[in-house]
């Protein structure tokens, strides 16, 4: 069976049109938390929808550095790269209209597509995986839940290595050829636990074995002087490659998803 088509094919590879097009502002997109701005991407004859987020539009974070946020999606849209799967789009860092930014690939989402769900039960149903309850209404509750899906499984493990801190419903795009996309990764590669995500359905379950091959890689790619390494290098702190490889490696010996450690609130808020 042959792989659903992802990106539409281009003349010129989406990271060249993404780094050398000339750069138009369409429009501003408004329930975003940072500047982001609808674009388009000239080159060569061909074009393209993207996002345009400059540093100069992210709000300073208490628990991040500043004008740092931009640098991250690239750097996590490098690891999906790596292993393989596919789950960031195109994803460059470039100069713009409003200065440097990050600047990736506009993905158009299929409305409808249910990933997640609020369910009147205790425990899900057959191809679905709890969460948690949700307050829904005053004393009242609903079980929360997402699909027993290998594309979230995949998304979960990736989200595990850069340690996203804010995977949201409203993040999961998938499209018409029956990929997922998941988008927003600014607030990654946190040197301290900082994993917040509605992926825990797997929390505590073995890893696929395609998952540890993957992880495997990764972990040859993150050594010192590795192809990923050096991608990263310039993108993150050194600290935060040190961090990256420690939670890789975590992962491979568990050979597990990993579980909420507590310590820091599991599920984002708003969740989408």
């Amino acid at each position: 069976m042959s792989a659903p088509e992802r990106i539409p094919p281009l003349s010129v590879s989406p990271a060249e049109l993404l780094t050398e097009g000339e750069l138009t502002v369409r429009g501003r997109i408004r329930d975003a938390s940072n500047a982001a701005l609808y674009c388009t991407v000239a080159h060569e004859g061909q074009e393209a929808a993207c996002v345009y987020k400059p540093v100069a539009g992210e709000r300073p974070l208490w628990d991040f550095p500043d004008g740092t946020l931009a640098a991250r999606e690239v750097a996590a849209y490098l690891v999906s790269e790596a292993t393989g799967w596919d789950l960031v789009p195109p994803t460059v860092l470039r100069d713009g209209p409003y200065g440097e930014g990050m600047v990736q690939l506009w993905i158009e989402a299929v409305p409808g597509a249910e990933l997640l769900a609020l369910v009147d039960a205790e425990e899900p149903e057959p191809g679905w995986k709890a969460i948690g309850l949700a307050e829904v209404a005053e004393d009242r509750t609903a079980l929360l839940v997402h699909a027993d899906d290998e594309r979230l499984r995949r998304l979960a493990v990736l989200d595990a290595v850069i340690n996203n801190a804010d995977r949201k419903g409203g993040h999961l795009l998938p499209t018409a050829t029956g990929h997922l996309y998941g988008i927003d990764h600014g607030v990654t590669f946190h040197t301290e636990n900082k994993l917040r995500t509605l992926l825990w359905g797997w929390a505590g379950e073995p890893l696929t074995e395609e998952a540890v091959t993957v992880l495997d890689r990764l972990s040859e790619e993150l050594r010192p002087g590795g192809t990923l390494t050096d991608r990263l290098t310039g993108l993150i702190t050194a600290a935060e490659l040190d961090a990256t490889r420690a939670r890789v490696d975590v992962l491979r010996t568990t050979r597990t998803h990993p579980e909420p450690s507590g310590e820091w609130p599991a599920i984002p808020w708003p969740p989408v």
